[in-house]
């Protein structure tokens, strides 16, 4: 019935329109759709198709980018609209996120909260510079699925594993997966550090903890 309206949503996805994707989520409200539905058959069908695309070498960063910008408008549009009917989307799991202490690289962390916003999971982005502790307090606060981490420098990347270690220390390893990824970072790393799950980039990370969520 709405297949022209949810075609359209698509489409600013694709295109990175924010602007547009935000128009096109009023419009849904307005005539009355469920959101879930506008978020669900519209906007979320845009972010896989770009996601697809960039796996394949046909988009690039900065289509990824703008794609996560436009998906971020039409939410915060359609999220108040779900909390008044009482609607939510479901939760594929929570995840806690930062770039490790002593690092300040944003992009590419932004970029994995956003996506894995659109596919459905709980997403506390701490920033950057966040120091182990705080991110290890966060997970228990929230009760955590995953904690993801980036490090852009192979000097802050050990501090990955002492991420894990005080995880451990702290007792909430067994029920919480770690994530690990950024530039210096490799499955080696990953694998040796004790991590659960490693990625080269945001597409590839939603798929991880989804993975990941499935073998809880």
């Amino acid at each position: 019935m709405h297949t022209e309206l949810f075609s359209s949503m698509t489409q600013s996805i694709i295109d990175g329109d924010d602007e547009m994707a935000e128009q096109l989520a009023l419009l849904a409200i307005e005539r009355g759709i469920d959101p879930l539905e506008a978020i669900n058959q519209g906007f979320v069908i845009g972010v896989n198709q770009i996601g697809d695309q960039f796996s394949k070498g046909e988009a690039f960063l900065p289509e990824l980018v703008m794609a996560g910008e436009a998906m971020k408008a039409a939410v915060s549009v359609l999220e108040p609209e779900m909390a008044r009917q009482g609607t939510k989307r479901k939760m594929e799991g929570k995840v806690v996120l930062a770039t490790i202490e002593g690092d300040i690289h944003d992009i590419g962390k932004t970029l994995v909260g956003t996506m894995l916003s659109a596919a459905g999971f709980e997403v506390y982005d701490l920033g950057v510079d966040v120091p182990i502790t705080d991110l290890a307090a966060k997970a228990r606060e929230v009760e955590a699925d995953i904690v993801a981490v980036s490090a852009l420098l192979t000097t802050t990347m050990v501090r990955q594993r002492d991420l894990i270690e005080v995880l451990e220390d702290m007792n909430l390893r067994p029920g919480l997966k770690v994530m690990v990824g950024g530039a210096p970072v490799t499955r080696q790393w990953a694998e040796e550090i004790g991590a659960d799950g490693y990625s080269e980039d945001a597409v590839g990370a939603v798929a991880v903890a989804k993975q990941l969520m499935s073998h809880e």
